[in-house]
């Protein structure tokens, strides 16, 4: 059975210390805490149960230094037992002897690939169960919403039509991106003023990710697409999906930030 890349899955380089292995394991377990995910369905608890488990395996293996060890040299004994078996044959072979070779469509999955391909499936777990939690949010707040399709975004919401005046409520988008850097931020800001007329509408972007770039590169992002607007009603608000801790801009539209804070309370 393929060695399991337990560095890969907690995101840590080979020689990370024994500080940086319990980091990064509580801040990796904390995404899929029984608490952050009861409310879903049961196929988002028990990919989360999965995962979990994962992890926890992981870190029971990288905290030990004999364990460790005793991984570190299965893995190399692995790697080096691939590279043998790709190993081109130097000698051609003897006359009337036929070579076996593997049928031309037969593959093989490295390490880094089989880690590749479960990261994709946890992003995907994770930003659907970030936009079911979500979805559930805005219900309970009672907002008056109603759902469109925008490309380029997971979700988009227009505030429904009012029998006398318009709503003043901001149409409302969510993207899930696995980290929300200057370049997430400013292809959603250049995606959201391009829905409608959003110098009269005003549009309220949720950036959704499972880790941020640092506080001041983002605020200078925001800065500088807040220039490029030429008065443009758009708010873009990065927001850690792990724990709900939202860059909130002063001026973001209070159902933003009523939104935000009954997720965060997780009620």
């Amino acid at each position: 059975m393929a060695l399991k890349n337990y560095y890969e899955l907690l995101e840590i380089a080979p020689d990370a210390s024994a500080d940086e292995v319990k980091k990064s394991f509580r801040a990796q377990i904390a995404r899929y805490h029984p608490d952050k995910v009861q409310h879903l369905g049961k196929e988002f608890q028990s990919m989360a149960a999965e995962r979990a488990a994962g992890l926890t395996e992981a870190y029971r293996i990288l905290s030990d230094e004999g364990r460790r060890a005793e991984y570190d040299r299965a893995c190399a004994e692995a790697a080096g037992n691939a590279t043998e078996a790709v190993r081109p044959q130097e000698d051609a072979p003897s006359p009337g002897v036929v070579s076996e070779s593997p049928p031309s469509n037969a593959t093989t999955s490295s390490p880094g690939t089989q880690f590749t391909e479960e990261r994709a499936t946890r992003d995907e777990f994770v930003r659907r169960a970030t936009l079911t939690r979500l979805r559930h949010a805005i219900a309970a707040i009672g907002s008056d919403y109603d759902e469109a399709q925008l490309r380029g975004f997971d979700l988009a919401l227009t505030p429904k039509s009012k029998l006398f005046g318009r709503s003043h409520n901001p149409r409302l988008l969510a993207r899930f991106v696995p980290t929300v850097d200057r370049g997430a931020l400013a292809d959603a800001w250049a995606q959201a003023a391009k829905w409608g007329d959003t110098k009269r509408d005003e549009v309220c972007v949720l950036l959704l990710g499972s880790a941020l770039a640092p506080a001041g590169e983002l605020a200078r992002e925001i800065t500088d697409q807040r220039r490029k607007s030429h008065g443009a009603k758009v708010t873009v608000i990065p927001v850690d999906a792990r724990v709900w801790d939202a860059r909130m801009p002063l001026d973001a539209p209070a159902i933003a930030k009523t939104l935000l804070a009954h997720l965060k309370s997780g009620s």
